[in-house]
């Protein structure tokens, strides 16, 4: 249906053509059913050799350490950054975490108190969670982030937009917030778990990278359900048929409900048997999440600890 009313209005709005012609180059018809099989025999075979120290010490080099709360303030959010920096100190051998993620507000405090070389300053912009603001208001918010020192972006998707069939608005909301970016890389939160179908999250994927997304993430941990291995599977598949096609990598990020090592290891196994070893360095996977660090720390140096 939504096909017919696109060739209805095919002379007012070019755009869409456009749009639809991206999208035809990819099978869109995807089954759930076979995607629970596939994820069911990966996570059956393939796991647990990648259930090591090595596996767990890279995956702490790829966690985005995050604090989105509601109680979040100047305090808090200094001394969680501290913390990165005595991490620092006291594992000196580890990798550190790949980004502190915080609220565009707090971008300041990060990147003017964190010492150490390499870890990324994400911020969580555009309206975040919802995505329910003015475009105007999205990307002020957004460049007041990078004036303040993000290095990266994290934008939610206009879900709403996407689910009523408005593909131009998605498609240049993200082209706009991108622009607001600058040189910044962004991803873009496809909030899964309101998507549904893998169809879904194929289109919405493929919608995201042809539109400026450095990186597709699956959620916001504000609405369940939030990151599924089979959410995983299908985004995983949408990047590397966008590789195939256009030759650019995009990265991956699974957020929201990465509760243990156990997931982590599913999410690097994923990455691992569809991507394959060139997306497995900390720059094209990333894991959003803030209690997984200490669970990993916990599990590589032997004995339970809090350290973040």
């Amino acid at each position: 249906m939504a096909e017919h009313h696109h060739h209805e209005h095919h002379q007012e709005m070019p755009q869409k053509s456009r749009i639809e012609e991206a999208l035809s180059k990819y099978n869109l018809d995807v089954n759930d059913e076979e995607v629970k099989e596939a994820v069911k025999k990966i996570i059956a075979e393939k796991v647990h050799e990648n259930d090591t120290l090595e596996v767990k010490k890279f995956l702490m080099g790829s966690v985005e350490l995050t604090t989105l709360k509601t109680t979040d303030s100047d305090e808090s959010v200094l001394a969680f950054t501290e913390r990165v920096n005595q991490f620092e100190e006291a594992y000196p051998d580890l990798p550190h975490v790949a980004t502190i993620c915080v609220y565009p507000r707090y971008a300041k405090i990060v990147s003017e108190t964190l010492e150490v070389e390499g870890v990324e300053v994400a911020c969580v912009s555009g309206s975040f969670p919802s995505s329910q603001a003015l475009i105007e208001v999205k990307t002020i918010e957004t460049s007041l982030a990078v004036k303040d020192g993000a290095t990266e972006i994290d934008m939610v998707l206009s879900v709403g937009a996407f689910l009523s069939g408005d593909y131009d608005t998605v498609c240049d909301e993200i082209q706009q917030m991108k622009e607001a970016c600058g040189d910044k890389k962004m991803k873009v939160i496809l909030e899964t778990g309101c998507l549904k179908t893998a169809t879904n999250i194929k289109t919405a994927s493929l919608l995201s990278m042809y539109s400026g997304a450095d990186y597709i993430k699956t959620s916001t941990g504000k609405e369940q359900p939030a990151a599924t291995p089979e959410a995983a599977y299908v985004m995983c598949q949408a990047i590397k048929e966008y590789y195939e096609e256009t030759g650019i990598q995009i990265g991956f990020k699974p957020a929201g409900g990465l509760n243990s090592v156990m997931d982590a290891l599913i999410y690097y196994t994923i990455v691992k048997e569809v991507l394959g070893e060139k997306w497995l360095t900390n720059q094209w996977f990333r894991m959003g999440t803030s209690r997984l660090a200490n669970l990993l720390l916990s599990e590589v140096i032997g004995k339970e600890t809090k350290f973040f």
